[in-house]
């Protein structure tokens, strides 16, 4: 994660692995048997779930080996199915796509469900226009990569602002060709290392639902002279369903041209904010002078590795499915596993869509106001 995470995870974002078999499953026993086996020993979240998977076995196997993987209709019988099963997973990453013609438009997302069902489920709005429009003093500089959208500049010429879509920045800032995130960064961290008059600094990740972890360090390590401890990690280390590896440490790591921020560093997060974007809050709320504003982020925090550490994470059915899945458990400095529940701002500031579509945005307000 440039955080020493457990070395080798890369990113939060969907990347099929090779499957772990070629062939192709010719009856609904093996796919189920397959799909049973491999969440056994891949899930990383067995020893706080309280998914019975055992159960899950004995009671849907007599249930898949009844369906005809050639009929259409029982392909979509079985995507329900694997809703029931999957319903009270804890991993807020998690999601089934199929491959079969039948069904290769349904997804399967229990999170979503869930948030659904409790109400709590809202549209997202992006920030980015408002407040490069609105709150950014003259002169500001955004852009994108075709990809990522970014802002920087300053508020009432004394805070440092900085937001961006996604989380894949590091590759935008070394990419060969020039483009409107580089631009975005540069300023950034010139800011930084020249901001004699900056009295503060929001960074807005809010409607960001992640990316490359590599950015926690490439971004915050311009915050920080020395390593910063914000939690720990640990992932499968053998076959059994509670093997796992020590924990270890997971740190944000300076950058060269750091520079140790005595003002505040305050992180704009929300309900939409996941995965890279809840590691960076949960890093700034970390610094001496971090303050986290917003709201209670989406709960999605364990990373992920398209290289598998051992059985953990990601895989495929050839053919079939594809289980995109955490491939580690993350645990904060406080000692406590936000996965599934999110992460709990300072100061709660909830959405205000009413605000919003009037140009105002309530959050940003409150975080501007802690800057004096």
């Amino acid at each position: 994660m440039g955080i020493y995470f457990a070395g080798t995870l890369a990113s939060c974002k969907k990347d099929i692995p090779t499957p772990i078999s070629d062939a192709t499953p010719t009856s609904f026993t093996q796919v189920f048997n397959e799909y049973w086996n491999k969440m056994n020993t891949n899930y990383v979240y067995w020893d706080i779930d309280t998914t019975n998977w055992d159960s899950m076995y004995t009671n849907y196997l007599p249930i898949f080996s009844g369906l005809n993987i050639n009929s259409n209709a029982d392909l979509k019988r079985s995507v329900g199915y694997f809703r029931q099963m999957t319903d009270g997973l804890i991993d807020s990453h998690y999601n089934l796509s199929f491959l079969p013609n039948a069904i290769k438009d349904s997804v399967v997302d229990p999170a979503i469900d869930r948030k659904k069902a409790a109400g709590t489920y809202r549209n997202r709005y992006s920030f980015i226009q408002l407040d490069t429009t609105h709150y950014l003093d003259p002169g500001f500089v955004s852009g994108s990569n075709g990809t990522t959208i970014a802002a920087c500049g300053t508020i009432q010429h004394k805070i440092l602002y900085f937001t961006c879509s996604e989380f894949e920045l590091n590759t935008a800032y070394l990419s060969a060709t020039n483009n409107g995130v580089k631009a975005v960064l540069q300023n950034f961290f010139d800011s930084i290392q020249n901001g004699i008059n900056i009295k503060g600094i929001i960074i807005d990740v809010r409607n960001n639902p992640g990316g490359d972890v590599s950015d926690l360090s490439f971004l915050l390590g311009h915050l920080i002279t020395t390593p910063l401890h914000f939690g720990y990690s640990r992932a499968k280390a053998d076959n059994g369903r509670y093997d796992y590896t020590p924990w270890i440490n997971a740190y944000v790591t300076p950058q060269t041209g750091g520079k140790a921020q005595a003002t505040p560093v305050i992180v704009l997060a929300d309900y939409f904010s996941a995965s890279m974007a809840e590691a960076t809050t949960m890093a700034i709320h970390a610094l001496p002078t971090g303050i986290f504003v917003g709201e209670k982020t989406w709960g999605a925090t364990g990373p992920i590795s398209s290289n598998s550490l051992f059985d953990d994470g990601q895989f495929t059915i050839p053919g079939f499915l594809f289980t995109y899945t955490s491939s580690a458990e993350f645990k904060y400095i406080d000692g406590t596993i936000y996965e599934g529940k999110g992460f709990s701002p300072d100061i709660n500031v909830p959405f205000n869509h009413a605000a919003v579509l009037g140009n105002d945005d309530p959050q940003l307000d409150s975080a501007i106001n802690l800057v004096h």
